[in-house]
């Protein structure tokens, strides 16, 4: 694949960055700090985690206009899709470590210290999906980010400083939603009709696990992988179907379930199979389909209607102006036609991180992933 704009920019950003770590003598990782948990915290993905990749992009998968962000810290749009904040914002906090940056923002030292955000809205697992939309970075790119950054490091402060930032750091890595909006339930190219759905998830997996599997060979030894959240009870899908209740349309979460389980039992495979790697699968599916049905038990008014948005459910039109906007997003499980509400991402961080309300990540909890000790040694 030929490097796009995206890509020139990033390495664009890995020279400068190039030059200022040449004049920084102190280690990268500090052997005794007691905060933060981890080093750094470097994020992958769609929309679910961009905080503002794409506002460096041309493409309509854009968040950095009012109303998105308006009850976020700065109470200005970033460029994340919500109202606020999203689920990895909470657990940067949780870690102790500030946001992480978008890498297309013009990084500096401080902030690559401490991760970086490669996410991008639009993005899919396959490179194909969100085409329609504009620019945006495949995961396949973003991987090779990082990938450029490790040989930065490896080139400014040497192998083994580089690999203990590596392994030592959170990964976070949350994509898919794309391929089944953008790409396959759009029929883009006739895919729909040339592949049955249990091939087509199992394309998926296969393909993401062999970037996880990259990850690993760049270093990575802290994973966290994010399934798919149920699309089928989106306002854009109960639009898009005609529903008359706002019941979820089953076929699509089906699917969306289908593609989790196979993604999760690959994920177990590559943790008993490395034993210097932790990594865990959390499944958001199963955070938000309870609140979904049962919105009123979890302090929500309404599980159907965007916050934001126009058209029945507020599914036909995206979030364009504060006009469309509701008065209290809190009440709100959705913010947008595809995307939670910063109350609803608080819910679905704090079970990642402790199974608070919601037992989501398999085999341990991200807090409990974060206290395993450091088993990688030197290449």
């Amino acid at each position: 694949m030929a490097p796009g704009p995206a890509r020139f920019l990033a390495l664009a950003c890995i020279l400068a960055l190039a030059q200022l770590f040449r004049a920084q003598d102190q280690p990268l990782v500090q052997e005794n700090a007691a905060v933060p948990l981890v080093p750094a915290y470097f994020v992958y993905g769609d929309s679910t985690v961009d905080v503002g990749n794409n506002n460096f992009l041309r493409t309509l998968a854009r968040a950095d206009i009012p109303p998105y962000g308006k009850d976020f810290d700065t109470h200005e749009p970033t460029g994340r899709f919500s109202n606020g904040r999203l689920s990895i914002d909470y657990l940067a906090k949780f870690i102790g470590l500030p946001f992480p940056a978008p890498f297309l923002s013009g990084l500096n030292i401080t902030t690559m210290r401490h991760g970086a955000n490669f996410a991008s809205a639009g993005a899919g697992i396959l490179s194909e999906s969100g085409g329609d939309l504009g620019q945006h970075i495949p995961l396949v790119e973003q991987i090779q980010q990082v990938s450029d950054f490790k040989d930065q490091l490896v080139f400014n402060h040497g192998r083994e400083a580089a690999r203990k930032l590596m392994s030592r750091s959170l990964h976070y890595i949350s994509i898919g939603s794309n391929d089944f909006i953008h790409y396959y339930l759009r029929n883009v190219s006739g895919v729909e009709s040339d592949i049955s759905p249990l091939d087509f998830n199992n394309l998926l997996v296969a393909t993401l696990v062999s970037q996880l599997k990259i990850l690993y060979d760049v270093g990575v030894r802290k994973m966290v992988v994010v399934g798919i959240g149920p699309l089928g009870c989106t306002p854009y899908f109960l639009y898009e179907d005609g529903s008359k209740t706002g019941s979820c349309i089953s076929e699509i979460n089906f699917m969306v379930e289908e593609y989790n389980n196979a993604l999760r039992v690959e994920v177990e495979k590559m943790y008993e199979s490395h034993t210097d790697l932790d990594v865990i699968y959390c499944d958001i599916y199963d955070g938000l389909f309870p609140i979904v049905q049962n919105p009123s038990s979890f302090g929500f008014q309404t599980a159907t209607v965007a916050c934001c948005g126009m058209g029945r459910f507020g599914g036909w039109l995206m979030c364009l102006l504060p006009e469309m906007a509701c008065h209290n997003a809190s009440t709100h499980v959705w913010w947008d036609e595809f995307h939670p509400t910063d109350r609803a991402n608080e819910f679905l961080a704090k079970s990642i991180w402790s199974g608070d309300s919601f037992q989501l990540c398999h085999e341990m909890t991200l807090q409990q992933l974060i206290a395993q000790p450091d088993r990688s040694s030197a290449p």
